[in-house]
């Protein structure tokens, strides 16, 4: 029964609690099983809260079954916190030295709505430092589909930890794609949602213009059901969103039939893997026998942005850490250090010229959109790389696909749309207009439950010892 629990989605989950065949004491202790007997392995997780997710799984079934019932979907479930995400009274180190010892006195604001909502905090998963360095303190997050495999930066311990049967709900965060890319490379669902949706508050930020907070989970079911809570405005972040939050799970099964799909022409189905480019392409097939139509889609500039978006990122980010850097230099990891220490060197003339890319891509990506329910792209032109390969000095780029929508806000979900040959996972990205992440959901979900992607589960789950 543990190891149906592990991979039970959380909407199923919630289903169990109502019908009280299953406790939260049960759902929490499977995860904790599965976290005791693999996490040292795949190392997805910095800090796990055992004891007290026992404890608030205990009095979750004691406010369940004492007559009050479930007070919200998500009652009673439990769930795993990205490690740059405040966390009142638990450890948040961004995986640095810098903070090792960091023991916030706050929440986050999506840490504390979920919390609010009854979901139960299993710990804090591993991520790269400061969101864009390594993972050289605490041990690389591994890909549980094959553990030589990288799981992607920087939401890494989310995507490891989910795909193991370690959570069933994760929260990561996106700045160039680090939902996405760790998602794809896992085989499990992650949302980008539009810039503003969702409160930053109590984030350790990256980029101010780019940071995305959003839901990690197996299917796409899970992720609208957690974006029901997350989202939302909040007084404390200045850029949050006043627009009014929907319940993201309606409407999922209404399927695809009648809506335009977008194909871009440029960039995304260049030079792909031969197993990356078959699987998108058969997603697309797939699509239209479903009853979508196909519209190709002109993005003259698509394929130009790289260099811009890191510019803004990197010095953003260097605004942010000028002050610690100078001081604690030493603390930071080397690539972490070169790498915000890079954001220093860009001209104000680098910055507004970076700035003109971005404003004109924004407005292509929304003309693009106004004429299709969504843009239909490959996550990545590749499975997951090895581990040394990212440990080498120049691994592949794993924001091809995805830093696109950091720089417009547009919100982005990928899910899985294949495996290789060698049984790694393959990822599909949509792309939508502002605040439209329903229809994302709706595209995502009609694809999930006509495939069997989502199904499987990595046999690693049983082969670690």
């Amino acid at each position: 029964m543990a190891v149906d629990l592990a991979y039970t989605s959380l909407t199923e989950l919630g289903r169990l609690l109502d019908a009280r065949k299953v406790s939260p004491v049960e759902i929490v202790r499977a995860a904790l099983e599965r976290i005791e007997r693999y996490n040292g392995r795949l190392a997805g997780y910095i800090t796990v809260c055992g004891e007290a997710a026992l404890a608030a799984a205990r009095r979750a079934e004691q406010e369940i079954t004492g007559g009050g019932g479930r007070r919200t979907r998500l009652h009673g479930l439990p769930i795993a916190h990205k490690d740059i995400s405040l966390t009142k009274g638990v450890r948040t180190t961004a995986h640095s030295r810098c903070l090792i010892e960091h023991v916030p006195d706050r929440d986050a604001t999506h840490v504390r709505r979920l919390a609010e909502a009854g979901m139960i905090m299993l710990g804090k998963t591993n991520t790269t430092e400061f969101a864009c360095g390594t993972m050289d303190l605490f041990g690389i997050a591994r890909n549980p589909w094959e553990l030589s495999r990288y799981t992607g930066g920087s939401s890494a311990g989310s995507a490891s930890a989910l795909a193991a049967g370690m959570a069933p709900a994760a929260t990561g965060s996106d700045t160039g794609g680090s939902i996405r890319v760790p998602a794809s490379f896992c085989g499990i669902v992650g949302l980008k949602p539009t810039y503003g949706r969702v409160s930053r508050y109590g984030l350790i930020p990256l980029s101010w213009s780019m940071d995305h907070v959003g839901p990690m989970a197996r299917t796409v079911a899970d992720c609208a059901l957690l974006l029901n809570t997350m989202a939302g405005h909040d007084p404390l972040d200045p850029t949050s969103a006043r627009t009014p939050v929907p319940d993201f799970t309606d409407g999922l099964d209404a399927g695809v039939r009648g809506m335009v799909l977008g194909v871009p022409k440029q960039h995304f189905y260049e030079r792909l893997e031969p197993e990356v480019d078959a699987a998108a392409r058969a997603a697309l097939r797939h699509l239209e026998g479903e009853g979508a139509r196909l519209e190709p889609v002109d993005l003259p500039l698509v394929g130009h942005i790289a260099g811009p978006g890191g510019i803004l990122i990197m010095a953003e980010a260097y605004g942010l850490h000028a002050r610690q850097l100078r001081e604690r230099a030493a603390d930071y990891g080397d690539r972490t250090r070169r790498r915000i220490a890079s954001g220093a060197c860009y001209t104000s003339g680098e910055y507004e010229a970076a700035t003109r890319v971005r404003v004109a891509w924004t407005r292509q990506a929304a003309r693009a959109l106004e004429r299709v329910d969504a843009i239909v792209t490959p996550t990545l032109p590749h499975a997951a790389f090895t581990v040394e390969v990212q440990k080498a000095g120049e691994p592949p780029d794993t924001s091809w696909g995805t830093r696109h929508f950091n720089l417009s806000g547009h919100p982005a979900l990928t899910l899985p749309c294949g495996f290789t040959a060698a049984g790694l996972p393959i990822g599909m990205q949509l792309a939508g207009r502002y605040f439209d992440e329903t229809t994302l959901f709706r595209i995502a979900h009609a694809y999930e439950r006509s495939t069997p992607w989502h199904g499987r589960r990595p046999a690693v789950g049983e082969a670690v010892s």
